[in-house]
């Protein structure tokens, strides 16, 4: 059954409106859906069972039954990585959705290969909230990860004041051949955490980035990963301490 998003507080029973243009044109011109079929709304206080009771410009449904589930992880994870070239970082967050991030901050390092005009960015944005929700709704989430710019390093260090635990993947770590850092780091973390890992783009993260963040450096393992495979390690690592254990 296809999800949606919506932001309000539902309650079985009442109606509520679709208006979200790309959501709309889904309902009506992909999945076809017709008035008294149903769907998968995540309200924001929880995921139900609608049914469509009316088609139009907008989209009219009906809470009819709450669903218990959980598929969030039970701690709260930010991804904040250096800005990489191409379409990396695009594929990087889709699959990190998938994983369960909760957050990413996309960010200028040193050794950022991307040009960025701030100026135009705000629709490289708006591209990346849109992979984020489609992920979100294939996946079976039910939150979108929202997406948020730091224009620098120290720009970052302002947003990390609010979590839990501040990781750092650092390749120079793993090139030691150490491999006990991030084991230690996890154990440290409890559920209802909030955890930011630090990655850095392509050429890694500089000393200087490194001294100015004052989390904790960890190592990914004996292999150096690409800055677009880390983040999914991390998070699949995540994922088997607090949800498969």
């Amino acid at each position: 059954m296809q999800r949606y998003f919506l932001e309000a507080h539902a309650e079985l029973g009442e109606h509520y409106t679709i208006a979200q243009k790309d959501d709309v044109h889904h309902i009506k011109n992909v999945m076809r859906q017709q008035v008294g079929d149903q769907c998968i709304i995540n309200f924001m206080n929880g995921t139900m069972v609608v049914e469509l009771t009316d088609i139009g410009n907008e989209v009219t449904v009906r809470a009819i039954d709450q669903l218990d589930i959980q598929t969030e992880m039970p701690i709260s994870v930010t991804i904040a990585s250096g800005l990489l070239k191409n379409d990396k970082y695009e594929w990087m967050i889709q699959k990190a959705t998938e994983l369960g991030a909760h957050s990413f901050i996309p960010f200028v390092s040193e050794r950022t290969i991307v040009k960025v005009d701030e100026k135009k960015f705000q629709k490289k944005l708006e591209r990346f909230e849109k992979i984020v929700k489609e992920a979100a709704e294939q996946s079976y989430r039910q939150i979108v990860p929202y997406v948020q710019f730091a224009n620098s390093g120290k720009s970052l260090v302002k947003e990390l004041e609010v979590f839990d635990h501040v990781l750092i993947a650092y390749e120079e770590t793993a090139k030691t051949g150490e491999t006990k850092s991030f084991t230690e780091a996890i154990k440290h973390i409890k559920h209802g955490d909030k955890v930011c890992v630090i990655f850095g783009p392509e050429g890694g993260l500089s000393e200087t980035e490194i001294e100015l963040f004052g989390g904790t450096t960890v190592g990914l393992g004996p292999r150096i990963l690409r800055a677009e495979t880390a983040p999914l390690y991390v998070l699949s690592a995540f994922s088997f301490h607090f949800e498969l254990q």
